[in-house]
């Protein structure tokens, strides 16, 4: 199937942020009494809007995050992104590929607009992203698992779900992709296989994105 929009996740997919902000977010929370892993962090948290922390905090505790835990949490990313963030590898390839084939793509993230223009911006892909092609959970009432954020970039882009293709990499996103009625590629470079196994194709190399989404 040929598809009309190409909707990709960011960390993990675009940008390869996810073994920074995992490590960054297990280090705060254990710091502020709430004993995490790294492994803990990308079981619980990966592919997840911010309000997911403090629902789960709170839930497993009974004890709220502090008022200031997201900027504080926020600006130890944004400075470990400047040291060390580079591009997915192959990401640029694919996003060559779909703009000469004049397929239309976007990206829609559980970060905030901040945290994508900043990795964008540090990685270099900022290039191929415009604010029209730019997708938040700060957009819509509810963050993944739910299916709003990829329904309301589909409906901003102007394409009905049924034709989009959605690029993953974390157990929450291909839940929201399923649930949106849209057909989703498990990115496996990160995580296993079978906790993506709800996803349309599995792939574990960007560099075969473009062959799968173009055929």
């Amino acid at each position: 199937m040929r598809y009309d929009l190409v909707i990709f996740d960011n960390d993990g997919v675009l940008v390869d942020s996810e073994p920074i902000s995992n490590r960054l977010l297990a280090g705060y929370l254990t710091e502020l009494g709430h004993p995490t892993s790294y492994e803990d962090s990308l079981r619980d948290y990966m592919g997840g809007a911010m309000h997911r922390v403090h629902d789960l905090v709170l839930e497993r505790t009974g004890r709220r995050l502090p008022s200031d835990f997201d900027d504080v949490f926020h600006g130890r990313v944004f400075a470990a992104f400047e040291r060390e963030l580079e591009p997915v590898p192959g990401a640029v390839d694919v996003l060559e590929k779909l703009a000469a084939d004049g397929v239309a793509y976007c990206v829609a993230s559980s970060g905030s607009h901040e945290r994508i223009r900043t990795g964008h911006r540090k990685t270099g892909l900022d290039r191929w992203f415009d604010g029209e092609r730019i997708f938040s959970s700060q957009d819509v009432g509810r963050g993944k698992p739910a299916p709003d954020l990829f329904l309301y970039a589909a409906e901003r882009m102007g394409v009905a779900p049924e034709r989009c293709a959605v690029v993953e990499d974390s157990p929450l996103g291909v839940r929201a992709a399923v649930a949106a009625g849209m057909d989703v590629y498990g990115f496996t470079a990160m995580t296993p296989a079978d906790k993506l196994a709800g996803a349309t194709r599995l792939f574990g190399d960007m560099g075969e994105l473009a062959d799968l989404v173009l055929a």
